[in-house]
Parts: structure tokens; C-alpha cells; sequence
């Protein structure tokens, strides 16, 4: 005798308790963004973490659609991890639902404090896995790059690897400071080490580089190796600071001319304080004010 809406009413309730957990929740918890194109092994890297199979497993594109969420503590690791829908050319994505599973990939990413992007060994690098990397550099997010599938690949030499790694590292230039892993999410192959690598990522993106040391160890080198001259004036920078509060680890020159220093002077500086500072895996801001 009961209605429609009263049936459905006793269905929801005889329903289980929701398991996703909310990343507000556990603010202590690194938040981490699995993603990639279609098929790369996000989902199954996302279950063999947890030991679970949260996330279906499939051949076929567009499997995952909305973006999933879970919580990982173990062996002294804290993520809230999120597996994400496979990322296809604006092109190629015909269908309204794939749009917005690509919107809620793209969400994902921007809530992220590390994104592991997957590449597939197989497939090799396409143009998609570079237009995901870009993404990650413009929201300013940690990167560990991990290559999905090695067990796969016939010829697992070191040249082999090399080989691959430093096409990775060309194809992403000019961000090139990220930890490459080759694993394999069927066969758990170095999985904890992925893990371990966005932890490190993160520590990295917090790091904090005393005033007196920017200055000790980049004044001098900044005297020895100045900035070009523009229109015979000389450009000189006398301080450095870190900026305190920023999302990702953001320093301030100070020069006489700042408006004549110019963008490959500044990725010179940044090559260089990648040099003496682990900054690994994280963008860093570097601005150029009026003394």
C-alpha cells in the first residue's frame, strides 16, 4: 500500500552508509591525484594501494567516470587519494558524460597537492600526456611521473630505460626536475616507491630556505654569472628572500632594472637553486622587483 516515493524511501534505506571519506576530514592527509590518458593502469595502481578493488578495472576507454576518493594510511604514509577518469583530446571527447568526467579529472587536479601522472610503456609518449603535464605545471602542483606497464616491455635494459626517461624529460621541458619511476601496477612493481616519491614531492613543495643562506649561496654566483646588459645599463642584484605563505616555494630578487631580466635569466636561477636545494618534483616562483 505504500506509494513510489515511499518505496524508494525504504530502498535508500536499507542502502549502505557511504565509504568515501572527505578530503576536508583529514587536512593532515597529502592529497593525491592519480591521472593519465585512458588505459594507462590509473585504476589499477588506485586498487593495488589500497589492496582493494574500489575502482573497476577495464580494456575498454572511459571506464572510470567520476573521479573516486579514498583514504591511505599505512607504513607511515597519510594520502587521500582520488583515481581519476582518462584524459582524451577536447577532439575526441564526443559524449556530454565524458565531458564532465574530464571537468571532474581536471577539479581533481586543481584540488591536489601531487599529481601522479601516468604514462603508458607501451604506447610510448603522445602529445596528450604532455598536454596533462602542462595542466599540472599551470596549477602549480608536485609531478611524479611514474611509466606504467614496464613489465611489458620485452627489453627492460638500462639503456632501454635511459633512453626513455630522457625522451620524457625532453618532450616535458622546460619543468624537468620530477622523479621518473617504472613500475608496474599488475605486478605491484615498485608501487610503494610511488608513494614514497609524491611524500617527498610534497616535503619538497614546503620547503623553507633560510635568507641568509639564498643569499650566501647565490649572491656570489649571481656576481660571477650577472645578467646580460640591456642598452648598456648593468644589471645588478644585491638580496634575496623567500617569500612566506605561497603554495609553492616562491622567491624575490632584488636588482636595480628589474624589468631587464629576462625569462632565460630566470630559468638559469632556477636551474640553479635546483642544483643546491632538493626541489625535486615541485614548480618554484621566482619574481625580479625594484630594489
Amino acid at each position: 500500500g505504500h506509494g513510489t516515493g515511499d518505496l524508494l524511501d525504504d530502498i535508500v534505506a536499507l542502502l549502505p552508509e557511504e565509504e568515501d571519506e572527505v578530503a576536508d576530514e583529514f587536512p593532515d592527509a597529502l592529497n593525491v591525484a592519480i591521472i593519465g590518458r585512458p588505459n594507462a593502469g590509473k585504476s589499477s595502481l588506485f586498487n593495488r594501494i589500497l589492496g582493494a578493488d574500489r575502482s573497476i578495472v577495464s580494456n575498454i576507454a572511459g571506464t572510470t567516470r567520476d573521479a573516486i576518493h579514498s583514504r591511505y594510511n599505512k607504513y607511515g604514509l597519510d594520502f587521500y587519494l582520488v583515481d581519476t577518469a582518462g584524459m582524451r583530446k577536447k577532439g575526441k571527447v564526443t559524449e556530454d558524460l565524458e565531458f564532465y568526467s574530464v571537468m571532474r579529472s581536471i577539479r581533481a587536479i586543481e584540488e591536489s597537492d601531487v599529481c601522479i601522472l601516468m604514462l603508458d610503456a607501451q604506447q610510448g609518449l603522445e602529445s596528450q600526456d604532455l598536454n596533462i603535464h602542462n595542466l599540472i605545471v599551470r596549477n602549480r602542483k608536485g609531478c611524479v611521473i611514474v611509466v606504467n606497464k614496464w613489465d611489458l616491455v620485452e627489453d627492460k635494459s638500462v639503456k632501454v630505460q635511459k633512453t626513455f626517461e630522457e625522451a620524457v624529460r625532453s618532450r616535458f621541458a622546460p619543468f624537468v626536475d620530477f622523479p621518473i619511476i617504472f613500475a608496474s601496477a599488475l605486478t605491484k612493481q615498485r608501487i610503494l616507491k610511488v608513494l614514497e616519491e609524491a611524500r617527498n614531492v610534497y616535503e619538497n613543495r614546503t620547503t623553507k630556505i633560510p635568507t641568509a643562506r639564498l643569499n650566501e649561496e647565490m649572491l656570489p654566483l649571481i656576481e660571477a654569472y650577472p645578467p646580460p646588459s640591456n642598452k648598456g645599463k648593468y644589471i645588478k642584484i644585491k638580496y634575496i628572500t623567500q617569500l612566506p605563505n605561497t603554495q609553492v616555494p616562491s622567491f624575490v630578487y632584488f636588482a636595480n632594472l628589474p624589468q631587464y631580466v629576462k625569462e632565460p635569466y630566470k630559468r638559469f636561477l632556477e636551474n640553479k637553486m635546483r642544483e643546491k636545494w632538493n626541489l625535486t618534483g615541485t614548480p618554484i616562483n621566482i619574481y625580479i622587483r625594484q630594489k
